[in-house]
């Protein structure tokens, strides 16, 4: 039996601890449960001190966004295996051991992530990891449950085990051993995607990513691209582009950066025309960033086998708004 740590990375979050950490403690005897906090500037560590004792706190000295300020916090942390947990996740009775019971009996296995379902729409997947993620043809992220804006119902489609491209970091398990042989999250990404560039670089050293639909968790996160506000447009667009130069063979990844030139330019084109302005230059701005990073981002690639399965073979935009596929299932035959 390895060794659990639950590690929630909060932001001023007090509100969500205090709604969401209940169900974490209840449902996860056995595990030692951690709050990161990214340098808080609400009271989250007293109420934490005053209402949870029993919850180790650690203290970032600064907000290094998602990505450096997990890398900093699992420092202190020493458990087998992680869980990186959204504080705005609810979890269910018996939700840790289908997941323990997965990494004990598949080998190889370096990450898996549960069904991640919509808390205020419970028959629903949610958006941020569904059942699973995958790129498509261009480097795109999509999921299991989640094409763009259309969600599926949940009617036991994915109630299976399989390997998946990335996990959701709204709530991802992770041996230590695999994070640390990583190096972590790149924390040049801040924020969105990070969690596809660690899974890329996971399937590129030999482990598998892997998802149960045996263990389902809620999530209160957005659930539509329409919701997402322009920073994230820009965070999703530029880090999309850093992970494509990052994790695929030169003479792959050089082609679908300029293809991405026209896709995305028609994606602000379509922002522009649904009157979103600050999303379209969010895009332009996405990609003046990566230009200027473009070196850095070369001097990241590993000396690895790249992987190049688990994509749709086709363009994940063009199947969805021109052939009007909205279902996995029917884009993606296994």
């Amino acid at each position: 039996m390895p060794s659990i740590a639950i590690v929630i990375l909060n932001w001023n979050g007090r509100q969500l601890l205090e709604r969401f950490l209940p169900s974490v403690l209840q449902f996860s005897h056995g595990a030692t449960v951690y709050v990161a906090d990214n340098a808080s500037e609400d009271d989250s560590i007293s109420f934490l001190e005053s209402a949870y004792p029993q919850v180790r706190i650690i203290r970032n000295s600064v907000n290094e966004g998602f990505a450096g300020g997990y890398n900093r916090a699992l420092q202190s942390v020493e458990e087998d295996l992680w869980c990186l947990l959204n504080s705005d996740v609810q979890v269910t009775e018996g939700w840790l051991a289908p997941v323990i019971r997965l990494f004990d009996s598949t080998p190889g296995v370096g990450i898996v992530q549960p069904k991640i379902k919509d808390l205020l729409r419970p028959d629903s997947f949610e958006y941020a990891g569904a059942a699973g993620g995958f790129v498509d043809l261009f480097g795109y992220p999509f999921c299991r449950g989640r094409i763009f804006q259309s969600l599926e119902t949940d009617t036991g489609q994915y109630d299976d085990m399989r390997e998946i491209f990335w996990a959701t970091g709204a709530c991802m398990f992770i041996r230590k051993e695999v994070f640390t042989a990583l190096g972590g999250f790149d924390p040049d990404y801040f924020a969105h995607q990070e969690e596809v560039d660690l899974c890329w670089r996971a399937h590129n050293h030999g482990y598998k990513v892997m998802y149960t639909g045996h263990s389902t968790v809620y999530h209160l996160g957005g659930s539509t691209l329409s919701n997402m506000n322009p920073k994230k447009t820009y965070l999703n667009f530029r880090n999309s582009l850093f992970s494509i130069t990052k994790n695929l063979p030169r003479k792959k990844a050089f082609p679908i950066v300029l293809a991405r030139l026209l896709l995305d330019a028609l994606a602000a084109a379509r922002f522009i025309f649904q009157g979103r302005g600050r999303h379209a230059t969010a895009i332009i701005r996405a990609h003046f960033s990566y230009y200027r990073q473009v070196g850095k981002m070369l001097r990241k690639r590993e000396k690895v086998r790249f992987v190049q399965k688990y994509y749709a073979t086709t363009s994940i935009v063009w199947s969805y708004y021109v052939n009007g596929v909205k279902n996995f299932n029917i884009l993606v035959k296994d």
